[in-house]
């Protein structure tokens, strides 16, 4: 199924969705592959995610850039420099923020329900989108991949998961290091996960420590939620006492 339309006319279909067996869609998770792959390339996070999640309509989006050596990308990577990167990425984001909006109405699910999962250029398209847009997803999974320009404030209300390898010699981690420092200063919730002997790939132990933190991190926002009503209760019984105290004794 899609509903997602490519923006060229190459046969490349705009999606790969797979849905839950049975049952209602709960949660959904857009994945976004690196330059020169495509939404097949996703399938090991995919499968994890899926194993993980059964309930969940996992959308794997194609890149509308066909390049000529095969394989799809976010934006064109020829000739990158500094500032063409920035303009050519900009560009790019109003149609993923779209699509990736289009798709979490189309299951019916608010915003915090839907999450994001890149690798590489894909992981960037994914910062960057969350940068760009408020309430577009609750969680961003980023694999082997940094914002393209320093964050200039936390995205609100958003977990961040940076996952590198420390052999990955396409993109270095020291930049993806400094990058989560400065998200937490501006306040923003992230993990950073660092991980040896694992190069520039969605490599199994990634995509495992991925699985892990989706399992046991709980999102700022959710800590937020309980505070407040365990504070709700505690004055309420507080009212209670102090009410049972007036009462005339028999």
């Amino acid at each position: 199924m899609s509903i997602d339309h490519p923006a060229n006319a190459t046969p490349t279909p705009p999606a790969i969705v797979h849905l839950p067996a049975s049952g209602a869609v709960d949660l959904c998770f857009v994945l976004l592959h690196g330059v020169g792959g495509d939404a097949a390339s996703m399938a090991p996070l995919r499968e994890a995610l899926r194993e993980q999640y059964p309930q969940a309509a996992l959308v794997s989006l194609n890149g509308p850039e066909a390049l000529t050596d095969g394989g799809q990308a976010w934006f064109d990577v020829q000739g990158l420099d500094a500032d063409t990167l920035l303009q050519r990425l900009d560009a790019a984001l109003p149609a993923l923020v779209q699509r990736i909006q289009a798709w979490g109405q189309h299951f019916e699910l608010s915003w915090e329900r839907v999450a994001l999962a890149g690798f590489s250029q894909g992981a960037t398209m994914a910062l960057e989108a969350v940068q760009a847009q408020d309430q577009l997803a609750g969680r961003v999974l980023a694999f082997s991949g940094g914002h393209a320009r320093a964050p200039q404030h936390a995205p609100k209300e958003v977990s961040l998961h940076l996952l590198h390898g420390l052999a990955d010699e396409l993109v270095p981690y020291q930049p993806v290091v400094a990058m989560a420092r400065t998200l937490v200063a501006l306040g923003a919730d992230v993990t950073a996960d660092v991980l040896p002997e694992v190069g520039h790939a969605l490599h199994p132990k990634l995509v495992a420590r991925g699985m892990e933190q989706l399992r046991t991190f709980v999102p700022a926002r959710v800590w937020r939620s309980a505070m407040e009503a365990a504070q709700a209760q505690k004055d309420q019984e507080e009212e209670q006492t102090q009410a049972d105290g007036t009462k005339p004794q028999a």
